[in-house]
This record gives C-alpha cells, structure tokens and sequence, in this order.
C-alpha cells in the first residue's frame, strides 16, 4: 500500500530525476508547482536552467550591541512598531522599528509609501545595510530587507553570495531559492556534459556539473564568472554551430543556376540608370554579381542606412537575372510597399522587355489566376507581392532570384515551397536596420553581409527637434507655413484608437484635433493597418498626387515610403518608439530636394526614455543610432529583422558578450572543418543539442 510519503521519493534514473515534476520535487507540493509553472516552471529540468538575473552580496550576520559606526551588517530581529507619517505635500517617511533581544534598530524608507504594505508587528525579518547612530539609537535608511518564514535560518541567508531570480506572485526570493536547490541536489549529476573532456581542457571550461552548482549557490565571485562563463559561451557556441553548418549545407548541396554578370550584360543594365553609382553601390553590387555567378545560392544579408540607395541595388541584381532568362520575386513586408516597389520598378523598366506584374492579395480571383497562369507559363519576369506570392500558389516557370525587403517573415516552409519548384533561387535579403558586426555575426552567421552607408548624392538633410508642450503653437505655425509653400506633411502616432492601458495620442483623436483646430482649412487623410488594401492604396495615391497635404498615419509608413515632395513631420508619443522605428520614419521626408523637418513630441517619463530621443536628435546616422540602441535596449527588435526566426538567448547577450560571440565563431568554424556535420561520436551530445534548438528553424534537418 503506497503513502502519502511514497509520492516524493525521487525516481532514479538520470531521465527520470531531470522529469520529475515540480510537485513531486522536496519542499514544493502541488499549490507551490501551480505558481512556478506561471514562470513556465514544469520540471525539475527546466527549474535547474532558470538562471539567475543578478546575485546581490549579504553582509554578514551582526548583533545591534557590537554594531559600529557605517558598519555593512545584517541584522535579524522582530517587528516592533511600524510608523507612517507625511512629512511635507508629497513626502513621507516609513518607520520600522525592529526589536533583537534586548536592543533595537529603526529601519527608514523615504518617499516609499508602499512599503508599509511590506510589514506587520510580529514579523522575522532580515535588515542589510549600512547602519549609523542617531543620537541613542541605530538606524538604516533603504536596507534591503527580506521577511522571514517559520523555516527560515538568517544565518543562512547572510556572509555569501545570493542569486536573484525572476518571480511571480505567490513566491518568495528565498522560497524559489529552496525550489532551485533541491532541483540542483536532485537533478545536477543528472545532464550529460556535451562537450568532450579534451576540449573543456582547450577551452578552460568549468565541467557542467560544477557549472550548474557555482550559478545558482556561488561559492565566490572568481568561480561564479567562470560558471556563468561556461553558460554563455555554450549557448554561443552553439549558435554559431548550427549557423556554420547551415552555411556548409548551403555550399555543398544546394545547386543553384549560374549568372554571371559578363560585359556586355553590366554594360545593358549601367545603362538604365540615369545616374552615377555611389562607390558603395558598385561595391555591393560586385559582391552580389560574384555569388550570383556560382552554382550554390547566394545567401546575403544587404543591410544600408535609410535612404542609401539599396532599390538600385536590387534592381541590378533583377536585371541581372532576368538577362539569364531567369524570374525573380520581389516580396515586401507590407502591400502598400509592394505596390510602391511596382511603380518605382515600372519607370526604370517602362521602355524596356522586362514584364513586371504585381501579385496583390486585393486582386480579383479572375484576374489572379490569369497572373498565376502567366507566371507558370514564364510570361512574366519579375513578379512583385508580399509573402503572398509563396502562399497563393504561383508556380515558377524559372525562377533565379529572390529579393526578400525588410523583415520579412521568410522562414524554412517558404524556401521549401519554392525549392519544390526546381532547384535553389538566389536570395538577397535587404533591411534599413543597421547591424553591429557582433550582432549579425550572431544572428545572421549564415549569410554574407553587404553594407550601404553613404548616402547618393543630392539628398538633403532632416533637421530633428524634440520640443516640449510650450513649443507645440509655434511648431504647427512652421508647419502651416510650409504648406502654403506646396510641401506635403506626415503626423505619425502610436495607436489608431484610444488604450485603456496607455494616455497616448491616437490617430483617431488626432485627426479630429487638427482638423478643427491647428491644420483646419488644409486637406487631411488618415493611413492605419486597420484599413482594406484598397483604402491604403486610395489614401496613398491621393497623398503621391498632392490631392492630401497631411497624412495622420501609424508606424505603417515606417518602411520605404518614398514621396519626396513630403518634408515634414510631427511624431506624436515619440517615448513609445524605438530608435531604429524613429529612424525608419524619420527617412520618409528625406527623399527629396527639398530639406527634410521633423518634430517630436514626448511624455518620456524615464532618463532611458529621454536618453533615446536625445540621441535620435543629436545624429541621423543609422549606424551610430543602432549601436545605441542596442546599448539601451538590447538587440530583440533585430530577432524579428531575422528571416528565419532564431529563438531567444537565454543567458547570453549579443552586445555585453561581444568578444564570446567572436571567440564562438571562431571556433564553430574550426571544430565544422574538423568534423563536418560534427558527425564523429565525441561529438554527438553536441549535434544534438543543436538540433534540438535550431534544426527546425535553421532547415538543418539532414545534419549528421
């Protein structure tokens, strides 16, 4: 007959221990396993790789009768009295006053009202701070202060070094603490070192084993680093693995048609262009003419500032494969960009034998499949749509080249539809946000990187303001002003309707506001992601035609938008915008011959927030805004600029491990040429692992 006792006994096997659930683990129970699986907590495994966010050093235990003056200390006691009071409109000062034997300390918050919240007479708790006398008696002012359960030993809790993990209601820092070590005593002997002991030799690694232990109860600061080291650099290495071999896939299997871009096909295509290339254009467009030459597809990344002249470059490279006799699909990210792309396209290409056609998802089911048949039937060269040219079908009599705009959602199910259709295409992928070279190493390691910083000649520059309520009267004066002049102007706001859950301006509202006040008299249409395609496409017209002066938009017109007669732009809410956001907006009013303004108006409640926009004014190079970002905000907006959609890191940061990612690279390219496909038996935990993280997203399903 079992007992209630039976069901914590721990399973023994390594696979079992790792799959024990949290509610069968000692000290936890199935109320406490509800709460952690909130955190995405199931198993003993998943709590044994819940990292730390930060460690915080306790003082050591002292007693209120031996304290010193600004001793470090931490001192247990009971709550005796706690005091709330205001000191002047606004202020106020919480009082703790807790009792050890026969002697006390005053703990003091300012400004912290609810902290009173924290406290109740009676109460253990656990005060760490600096301590100074006031006239007979020891206060703190801000320690940190953690209650105690009945359980709980101070001593233990004091003189080392604690981590600090993410919670959720219902749990405490030293009741998740208990969680993870009884994970770790249960499970740590458990995970299979996946690298062999020779190289944890070469590369001076902690054995995970050890690992494991030192990141959630570090011995000292030294050991801890070098545990957290090992975390890091694995999860780099990889990484960078499974791009490495994704680019071994790429050289050695797929087979791709050859166009090389002889003489007199350079000189054809040079000479559809009514200007001089940038340097940095004929740069780029040797690098893409020598992959596009070779029998394995071209994978590259082209990445250049707004306004850098990336469309020409892309035109090169369609003409290029269309003078093969070979089709090309150009996809956007959105369908009012796919059709700008089509226009931009048909004027370079109206008096030549390219057949271009734009495939729009608003297209009648006749008339699509009229397309659709013409494509098929390699009536048409270059075919131009959003992801929808992959999803509605089109067969390809031929194609060649696959030209990807901005972050597109591009992943293994679109490469494999096309595929199915003969062979590899070429792929150039373009984006307007600037990439860290250790950031794209990270991210985009597969793929060869081109890169457009100078700008073609005769582009003006934006002037960027950030003003403050008082300057907003004056700012929509310019503005009117610029009007009359024949200039054309974008409002951009954060929402189209009013949130409960954000006082931001909304297009809505907005447009309202200014037509019965600052911009009365003038011509106003509204461009949100709500609308019909046809709606877009009938508000976008009217503004290219001039028959809108003022465009109130959201972020929809953050990519590519080109109507160089608007210069002006007024950014509403701009705190809720990312640095790479406002620097794609930003770009919309600087593609004419007319000197670009814009203006942003902000409650940034925060220096981050304030740090940013600052920023943004002072430079309008991408590159420089990039790097700031990054230093900021971390790199996640570029995890969706990725076409294949790489999961998060978990304890590795692409921009504070800079020099980790370059050592990672380095030698997943060394142990790749060693071992392709990492195919040998010392290597087979690692193979493993990497498919398990990356295979289905990095296409590496025949890896080994």
């Amino acid at each position: 007959m079992s007992t209630a006792a039976d069901s914590t006994q721990q399973p023994r096997g390594k696979a079992e221990r790792l799959a024990t659930p949290l509610q069968f683990v000692k000290g936890v129970g199935p109320q406490r396993a509800a709460t952690l699986a909130r955190l995405e907590l199931h198993y003993a495994s998943d709590a044994l790789f819940f990292f730390p966010r930060g460690y915080e050093d306790t003082p050591e235990l002292a007693d209120v009768a031996r304290l010193e003056e600004d001793q470090l200390a931490s001192i247990h006691g009971v709550v005796e009295e706690v005091d709330m009071r205001n000191t002047a409109p606004g202020k106020s000062m919480l009082g703790v006053l807790v009792r050890q034997g026969e002697d006390y300390v005053r703990a003091l918050w300012f400004n912290q009202p609810y902290m009173v919240h924290r406290f109740a007479e009676g109460q253990r708790v656990l005060l760490s701070g600096k301590v100074r006398l006031r006239g007979m008696r020891w206060e703190m002012a801000h320690p940190r202060v953690q209650v105690l359960g009945d359980e709980d030993e101070p001593a233990a809790l004091t003189g080392e070094i604690l981590p600090v993990y993410p919670l959720t209601e219902g749990i405490s820092q030293p009741q998740m603490r208990k969680v993870i070590a009884s994970c770790v005593e249960l499970c740590r002997d458990a995970v299979d070192e996946v690298f062999p002991q020779a190289y944890l030799e070469q590369a001076d690694l902690m054995p995970i084993h050890e690992a494991i232990g030192e990141v959630h109860a570090p011995t000292d600061r030294e050991r801890l680093e070098r545990a957290r080291y090992r975390f890091i650099y694995q999860e780099l290495l990889v990484l960078q693995l499974a791009l490495a071999l994704r680019r071994e896939r790429l050289v050695s299997s797929a087979v791709a048609p050859s166009l090389p871009a002889t003489a007199k096909i350079d000189a054809r295509i040079r000479r559809r262009f009514p200007f001089e290339l940038t340097a940095g254009q004929a740069q780029v467009i040797e690098e893409i003419a020598a992959d596009m030459a070779l029998e394995r597809p071209m994978n590259r990344l082209l990445q250049g500032d707004v306004g850098s002249g990336k469309t020409v470059v892309a035109l090169y490279a369609t003409l290029l494969a269309v003078a093969h006799e070979q089709q090309v699909a150009i996809m956007a990210p959105t369908e009012v960009l796919a059709r700008q792309h089509a226009e931009v396209f048909g004027k370079f290409l109206a008096a030549s034998h390219v057949r271009t056609e734009l495939l729009s998802g608003s297209q009648s089911g006749k008339a699509r499949d009229q397309l659709l048949e013409k494509i098929r039937a390699h009536e048409v060269d270059v075919v131009i749509g959003t992801h929808a040219i992959v999803e509605s079908g089109a067969e390809f009599a031929k194609l060649g080249l696959v030209v990807i705009d901005e972050q597109h959602k591009f992943g293994v199910r679109h490469r494999a539809r096309l595929r199915e259709q003969g062979g590899e295409p070429h792929y150039l992928v373009m984006t307007a946000t600037p990439i860290p070279r250790t950031i794209a190493m990270g991210l985009f390691g597969d793929m060869n990187i081109s890169t457009l910083r100078e700008s073609p000649p005769g582009r003006q520059p934006v002037h960027t303001y950030l003003a403050d309520e008082e300057k907003r009267a004056q700012w929509w004066d310019f503005l009117r002003r610029k009007l009359r002049e024949g200039r054309q102007a974008y409002v951009v706001t954060p929402l189209v309707e009013q949130s409960d859950n954000w006082q931001l301006a909304n297009l809505t509202e907005v447009h309202e506001t200014l037509s019965a006040g600052e911009l009365r008299g003038f011509q106003l249409d509204t461009l949100h992601g709500r609308m019909s395609s046809s709606e877009k496409d009938a508000a976008m017209a009217d503004f290219r035609a001039g028959r809108t002066q003022v465009l109130i938009s959201t972020t929809v017109i953050e990519v590519g938008v080109d109507v160089p007669n608007a210069t002006l732009m007024t950014i509403e809410g701009a705190e809720r915008f990312g640095l790479a956001q406002l620097h794609q907006l930003r770009g919309r009013v600087s593609r004419g011959k007319q000197p670009g303004f814009c203006c942003l108006f902000s409650d940034a409640a925060t220096d981050e927030a304030r740090e940013r926009l600052e920023a943004f004014v002072g430079t309008t190079d991408g590159f420089e805004l990039a790097e700031i970002d990054f230093r900021l905000r971390g790199p996640g907006e570029l995890f969706g600029t990725r076409q294949h959609g790489i999961p998060p890191l978990r304890v590795a940061d692409l921009v504070r491990d800079a020099e980790v990612v370059c050592q990672a690279r380095s030698d997943a390219d060394q142990l790749v040429a060693a071992d392709p496909g990492l195919a040998s038996d010392p290597h087979e935990r690692l193979r493993r692992m990497l498919l398990k993280r990356y295979g289905a997203v990095l296409d590496l399903g025949d890896v080994g």
